[in-house]
């Protein structure tokens, strides 16, 4: 499915954006992940598909009102986000951008080596994309910002992959989760007063402060579940999943347990938890 953007009415104007809902295997609610035509970054093509395909089309037409596509960059290397970025690359020629000092990681997810790299702050290839530093979700974890003061387009907007959701939340998981670099990053992009933010699955979302505040208070109110199950004499991994969940883990247990072990990782590192978590992390594999 492909949603164009400017063709909502109650949507202020701003930097032109197409998202297109691509099937893909992943544990995401809907089972899809959005790709983004955002001005002329081709964001997250998890899978090849027609709709995707007419959209770009639409946008290297001679008519079309928003730039054809310069670059293809991923916010992050995992599965669910980079199925096609080899295809698109070779449908479209355009510049393939990974970011700084995960070009090797980009690549062997991938299937395709960069063109270039960029940095946060830095813009994406020939875009006026801007690259905005994420980590937290993934350590390669980047977002793609758009419009905003200085710009034609005076409303910003963030292509912020796994960083928010609109409801629900996202999984931070050891040993690649970092729940410390995940809070910081939703700080940092909720006091930079983005007007809209794109999600890597489901909706857009036109609140960007109030989500990070409830995505950060989500993460806070699990550490303290957390807490209260180290408290409560709770020895290994297992016992602390117990504690910190009062719900049915069927079908999702594994990832209950690597969230609690992102979150043991980040108490022992603050001193909050015992040193003896640290051999107890490695013998369960989060090391």
């Amino acid at each position: 499915m492909s949603v164009d953007d400017r063709e909502d009415p109650d949507r202020l104007e701003g930097p032109a954006v197409t998202r297109v809902e691509v099937p893909v295997d992943t544990r995401a609610p809907g089972g899809t992940t959005n790709a983004y035509l955002l001005d002329g970054l081709l964001a997250d093509p998890a899978a090849r598909t027609d709709a995707l395909d007419a959209a770009l089309a639409e946008r290297g037409s001679v008519d079309a009102d928003a730039p054809s596509v310069e670059a293809i960059a991923v916010t992050h290397a995992h599965p669910d986000h980079v199925g096609a970025v080899a295809d698109y690359a070779a449908l479209t020629d355009a510049t393939v951008v990974a970011r700084d000092d995960h070009a090797d990681r980009f690549a062997a997810a991938a299937g395709v080596e960069p063109d270039e790299t960029v940095a946060p702050g830095e813009t994406v290839a020939d875009t006026a994309v801007r690259a905005v530093d994420t980590p937290g979700h993934a350590p390669d974890h980047l977002a793609f910002a758009a419009g905003g003061p200085g710009t034609e387009s005076g409303r910003s907007v963030l292509c912020c992959g796994d960083l928010a959701v609109a409801e629900g939340s996202v999984a931070v998981a050891a040993p690649e989760g970092d729940l410390s670099a995940y809070l910081a990053s939703l700080e940092r992009v909720r006091d930079a007063g983005y007007d809209r933010l794109l999600p890597g699955h489901g909706p857009p979302i036109d609140d960007p402060a109030a989500t990070c505040d409830r995505l950060i208070e989500h993460r806070l109110s699990r550490e303290r579940d957390v807490i209260a199950a180290l408290d409560g004499g709770a020895s290994d991994l297992d016992a602390v999943v117990d504690g910190a969940y009062e719900k049915d883990l069927s079908g999702v247990r594994d990832l209950a347990l690597a969230t609690v072990a992102a979150h043991v990782e980040k108490l022992v590192a603050e001193g909050r938890a015992d040193e003896a978590w640290r051999a107890r992390l490695a013998d369960r594999g989060f090391d």
